[in-house]
């Protein structure tokens, strides 16, 4: 029963995308606006569903990093209900003609953005993903099938509750957001055979489930990779800023795709800017891993395995490396890397502009943090999530992103001869 159920919802879902695809932005907007009345009005049931699976997840030992994406308090419910004001005032893409071009028989060809259709979502532990994910598709046009951990059930079912509800209120179909409320990880296998329904699918997390979900959909996919984020301090970097960026850019937030992981640091200036960042990251509580050029400055480091270059810590961990030169900080990051934000810290305007060009990155920075990788901060309002892939679509996924594109031509009476 559980596989006709899923396969019901995704048909459910895509119908319910037909409805949404000739949606006016002002009634897309409405049922936004109505999904937030029903999230403040739902506080208290909202933090009451999070501290179930919160003293779920502490009875079944999860990693404090899994605790912390799992956690809602009243500040991240605020940040979600600010996020879908964020997307309500967004231009909306859908019928936005973005080319146009005039052929000599009269024929006028243009290109007009589209929703994908039926969405479906897979993602780990973090509830605030159900609301941006429904926001964010919503306004693009998209009916959305989702998917979340099992460690987050209770809160999710309760979130996909509230805006059923205003989807009732709006006089829209329950299918534009349907939920999958097995914790059976058999419903993936069967969510990743809807291809007769579903458009596209999109998960988030760990590189296990990326590459499961890779080798076992026959929809396709497009994909949300680890960040594995690094950042170089070259021999001309001011060493007070470049503290600050790498402290903020591990320290912040660890638990997030965004956070740093790699240090890499200039071979001349190591000796004098090493003690002073690892000195201040321990105090923080970081674990400091470092190659042998590190261990000749920071003996007391963790020596660094050959794993360590490609981990993903999502930890209060970090592993630091000392190079010769920009170009071979350039060859570390695009081997180890998972090609999600890198940064360069820099005073040479040509050191940056060849970190930029050379970098095979989602998002590279010269003097920034990492933790700014992120829809909200980039001005797309929330986001789906971060792809790490080249086809259709790289880095925060906003509105724009979850459109396609369809070919208007007007003609005249044009024939081909």
């Amino acid at each position: 029963m559980m596989h006709v159920s899923i396969q019901e919802k995704a048909r459910v879902v895509k119908e319910a995308s037909r409805v949404l695809y000739t949606c006016t932005s002002a009634r897309k907007n409405s049922l936004l606006r109505a999904i937030n009345t029903r999230i403040r009005s739902s506080i208290t049931g909202i933090l009451a569903a999070n501290a179930d699976d919160l003293a779920r997840a502490r009875e079944h030992r999860l990693s404090n990093v899994l605790i912390d994406r799992l956690t809602l308090d009243e500040k991240r419910i605020g940040q979600m209900i600010q996020g879908v004001r964020d997307v309500i005032a967004l231009p909306d893409p859908v019928g936005r003609v973005y080319e146009r071009v005039m052929r000599p028989n009269g024929l006028r060809v243009e290109k007009m953005r589209v929703p994908l259709g039926a969405i479906g979502i897979i993602y780990e532990a973090r509830p605030n993903v159900t609301v941006d994910a429904a926001a964010l598709c919503l306004k693009s046009g998209n009916a959305v099938l989702l998917r979340g951990g099992s460690e987050a059930i209770r809160t999710n079912t309760t979130l996909v509750n509230i805006i059923t509800m205003a989807l009732h209120d709006v006089g829209l179909p329950p299918g534009c957001v349907a939920f999958i409320d097995t914790t059976d990880r058999e419903a993936v296998l069967t969510m990743l055979t809807q291809d007769r329904f579903l458009d596209v699918v999109i998960p988030r997390g760990s590189r296990q489930l990326i590459r499961f979900i890779q080798e076992h959909s026959s929809v396709p996919v497009i994909a949300h990779g680890e960040g594995n984020c690094h950042i170089f301090v070259d021999r001309s970097a001011d060493l007070g800023t470049a503290e600050e960026i790498v402290f903020n850019a591990k320290v912040q937030r660890p638990s997030v795709c965004n956070a740093a992981e790699k240090l890499l640091v200039h071979k001349r200036i190591a000796r004098q800017f090493l003690p002073r960042v690892t000195a201040r990251l321990r105090q923080a509580g970081v674990e400091i891993r470092g190659d042998e050029g590190t261990l000749a400055i920071v003996p007391d480091a963790v020596p660094a395995g050959e794993t360590d270059w490609e981990k993903e810590y999502l930890d209060l961990i970090i592993a630091v490396k000392v190079v010769d030169n920009l170009e071979h900080a350039i060859e570390h990051i695009n081997r180890y890397g998972s090609h999600h934000s890198d940064a360069i810290l820099t005073g040479t305007k040509s050191s940056g502009e060849r970190f930029l060009r050379e970098v095979d990155s989602a998002a590279v920075y010269v003097n920034a943090s990492t933790r700014f990788t992120d829809g909200y901060e980039f001005g797309l309002g929330a986001e789906i999530g971060i792809s790490t892939q080249k086809l259709h679509a790289r880095g925060p996924m906003g509105l724009v992103e979850l459109t396609s594109s369809k070919f208007v031509v007007h003609g005249t009476g044009q024939t081909r001869p």
